[in-house]
């Protein structure tokens, strides 16, 4: 993948996590794709594999924070086929609590379209009031 060609994957991505839209999403990830997300039971955080799966997680995090936003996005290309994008991540949790974090996607791309996402963020609580 050509550099500027990835530099855009890595903002399209950014910039359709903050669209809300899960198919805009999805789009960017091949069928055979995997989520480490940020927290979970084992050492990579949690896992999910393959797209239906990844969906599912994806869309678990709109559902948890409807008005979440990941701004100021600094976005690198490191090889042809590995880049970083990173956030911070504002919004409002159902129960209330407010959520801000800064974070990164470790993003590994075949053929155009992301094969592994590996996010990272900073143990901070959910603020009240």
């Amino acid at each position: 993948m050509e550099r500027d060609d990835f530099e855009r994957l890595l903002v399209e991505h950014t910039d359709a996590w903050n669209s809300h839209d899960i198919d805009r999403l999805m789009r960017l990830f091949a069928d055979d794709c995997e989520f480490d997300a940020s927290g979970g039971p084992e050492a990579c955080g949690r896992r999910f594999e393959g797209r239906d799966d990844v969906r599912a997680a994806f869309a678990d995090v709109f559902d948890s924070m409807p008005d979440a936003h990941w701004g100021d996005g600094r976005h690198a290309v490191i090889t042809d086929d590995y880049g970083v994008s990173e956030w911070r991540l504002t919004g409002t949790l159902r129960d209330g609590g407010r959520i801000d974090v800064f974070g990164c996607d470790f993003l590994t791309v075949r053929d155009g379209l992301i094969v592994r996402k590996n996010s990272f963020r900073k143990q901070r609580p959910p603020r009240t009031g």
